[in-house]
């Protein structure tokens, strides 16, 4: 194993560079030669590797065939079983005999039924149109559109589930691909996407081209009246609570008590609380719904419904998707089949799915060890906390209690291993083997009944809702909690027999970012119980910001040569507070343990590091990687992490700690005499 590491993390260097002028070129400068961007990705890092080498674990257990004893009984467990049921709906996305033959007939009697997409029927009748009933329609199937709504914990009383509303995404990533003269080219691939889905679902070409393009300028139009995320930074301007009957006098245009009884499935009261995050832009789409013809609007609402329906139906629209998605994120080839397949089943089946992955393959080492290591380093947060001058005594003391009320979570939900209650979890959903296009939609709207149903109920802070299969880790504001799932706990992050200088490099400085989240520019909103109001002194505030300002003017300074672009500074704020707060405790944290420990056995054999020193060079090789231009262009404007190479080269050249054990000269690239720090 650690022959492997250290062969691996050797390969991956440029020890030709100077680690005091630029780290990420002295720990990843070989990476892109050992790993380049498959044909079918967009990008491409340790963590997609992490990611594939995981889908290839799943696949292996969903090819699995059941036992004798459920395969004897299998007519009748497909109707109780939840692994068997995850299994089934995997066949029945690989099970392309079948999506051939039934072509694009699924999709278009669901149509139909939604009163028939004008895209297709010249002869569409819009005198029964009502938007509101459609919108509220596909709804049901998961799909905002035009207006997002959803069932969730109020922010300013964490204990409550409240009705929400907010404005909604738009089918290109940001309100600039519409505006932007610029981004033309993606807009007209946009635009041929929609057209040839027309086709292949049997538009003719002349009547696809003339109605897109009306479709699209109402996409437009609707752009402008959408906030950036830059205009959305405060959330208690956002927020806006009242009722739904003070909701119908601000915009009389939706019956909201149509709207909402469809979607809730029972009656509502004008009484019922709802809490509205976008007012201007509800009030600004009605105006601007009244100025557009019922057939591009049900055009536009039913396209971004057919968007994602055609995932569901034959290769011909896969490599419509591909043609476009070329295009916008350079992306060569479509990935095959039983990757999409894969993550289908995990974000439909997510625990089943996590249930088979830890049973068979998970350390439980890893989750006593993880518990270990967040308490250490809470511990270097709360010492940080003490240190700091410019807080007063006050806040000081509300934000240790807020560490303290901190919940963990770590691995997976314990009912995932009881079949039973497993089972309890998808006992309404309906999966067969030979129908995808069914089983998706059965399982979309089982979700959404299992979300709105909440509503009335009290909050289970307790509750995992996060796949455990998965490579990723999250800070919840509501919950005031982190986690950190079963799938995350894996080399290069972890592993039992590493040295605990890569442990805490790696999954410890993942342990500290989400903990630094919980009082990053967003999460210090939130108290200890999860709820939004202003617990800190108004000078305490100016100083928070006066901090963070300099780490976005830092970020900012960051260009992307490749595409001539800068980093958002505004935007990846609340990340880059995560990043630097979070190696600064997990350093800390690792000191600790060498003081009680000793430094044996924290080096690896081929590598001439000292464990410091491989602490911040695991750090820096989670975040090698490459990303194609376009992909790059995208996530710049819509991305709330800087890349990788600023996540490693602005975080480290803010640390003492790694100037220290790199003996890097101040003044140097990654020692400035200027650095920046909020914790």
């Amino acid at each position: 194993m650690l022959m492997i590491t250290a062969k691996a993390m050797s390969s991956y260097m440029d020890l030709n560079a100077d680690p005091c002028h630029d780290f990420y070129q002295y720990a990843c400068g070989n990476w892109g030669i050992e790993n380049p961007i498959p044909n079918d990705e967009t990008a491409y890092d340790t963590f997609e590797i992490l990611r594939e080498n995981l889908d290839a674990v799943l696949k292996k257990l969903l090819e699995e065939q059941p036992t004798n004893k459920y395969h004897a009984l299998s007519s009748k467990i497909w109707r109780n079983d939840a692994i068997t049921k995850a299994k089934y709906l995997f066949q029945s996305c690989m099970n392309y005999d079948i999506l051939e033959q039934r072509a694009e007939q699924p999709l278009l009697n669901l149509l139909d039924q939604l009163g028939g997409w004008p895209m297709l029927k010249p002869d569409w009748d819009s005198s029964q149109f009502d938007w509101v009933l459609l919108m509220a329609q596909l709804k049901l199937f998961g799909n905002d559109v035009l207006i997002s709504e959803w069932v969730g914990p109020d922010i300013k009383n964490s204990d409550e589930y409240v009705i929400q509303f907010d404005q909604t995404s738009l089918g290109l990533p940001t309100k600039d691909y519409f505006l932007q003269p610029s981004n033309k080219m993606y807009l007209e691939a946009y635009k041929n996407y929609l057209i040839k889905i027309s086709t292949l679902l049997g538009a003719p070409l002349d009547d696809a081209s003339q109605q897109a393009e009306a479709l699209i300028n109402f996409e437009t139009r609707l752009a402008k009246i959408t906030s950036a995320p830059d205009e959305r930074q405060n959330l208690s301007e956002l927020y806006q609570r009242m009722s739904v009957g003070e909701l119908r006098q601000l915009v009389p245009q939706i019956d909201w008590v149509q709207y909402l009884s469809l979607v809730l499935a029972h009656r509502v009261s004008i009484s019922e609380p709802v809490v509205v995050f976008a007012l201007k832009y509800i009030q600004d789409l009605v105006t601007l719904l009244g100025k557009t013809p019922s057939r591009t609007v049900a055009n536009y609402l039913l396209w971004r419904f057919v968007r994602h329906r055609v995932s569901n139906l034959d290769d011909r629209f896969r490599e419509a998707k591909q043609q476009f998605y070329y295009i916008l994120f350079g992306r060569e080839q479509a990935p095959p089949r039983w990757k999409d397949c894969i993550s289908e089943v995990n974000d439909y089946f997510d625990m089943a799915l996590g249930a088979m992955f830890v049973n068979k393959y998970f350390d439980e080492k890893s989750k006593s060890d993880t518990v270990e290591m967040t308490k250490e380093i809470m511990q270097s947060f709360l010492e940080l906390l003490s240190e700091t001058d410019w807080l007063d005594e006050e806040t000081k003391d509300m934000a240790a209690q807020k560490l303290n009320a901190m919940t963990l979570r770590i691995g997976y939900p314990d009912f995932i291993l009881n079949r039973q209650l497993l089972n309890e979890r998808y006992k309404d959903v309906v999966i067969r083997p030979d129908q995808y296009f069914e089983n998706t939609l059965n399982i979309l709207q089982h979700l959404t009944r299992e979300e709105q149903d909440r509503l009335g109920t009290p909050v289970n802070k307790s509750l995992w809702d996060t796949a455990p299969a998965v490579v990723n880790a999250y800070y919840s504001r509501n919950k005031n909690q982190i986690m950190f799932p079963a799938g995350i706990l894996q080399p290069p992050f972890y592993h039992r027999f590493f040295p605990r200088s890569l442990n805490y490099g790696g999954i410890g400085v993942v342990i500290g970012h989400e903990i630094t989240h919980g009082f990053d520019d967003k999460g210090r909103l939130f108290d200890k119980d999860g709820n939004l109001h202003q617990w800190w002194h108004e000078e305490a505030i100016e100083e928070f910001h006066d901090r963070a300002q300099c780490l976005i003017d830092q970020y900012s300074h960051y260009t992307v040569r490749e595409v001539a672009m800068h980093v958002d500074g505004i935007s990846t704020e609340g990340e880059n507070i995560a990043d630097n707060g979070g190696i600064k405790e997990a350093f800390r944290a690792y000191q600790r343990w060498l003081d009680e420990n000793g430094d044996f056995n924290e080096t690896l054999p081929g590598i001439n590091a000292t464990g410091d020193q491989l602490f911040f060079l695991n750090f820096a090789q989670i975040w090698c990687g490459a990303m194609r231009p376009e992909a790059t262009r995208n996530k710049l404007q819509t991305g709330v992490h800087s890349p990788g190479k600023f996540r490693v080269i602005g975080t480290l050249s803010n640390s003492e700690d790694f100037a220290s054990v790199f003996n890097c000269k101040l003044g140097t690239p990654m020692n400035p005499i200027k650095k920046c720090s909020v914790w």
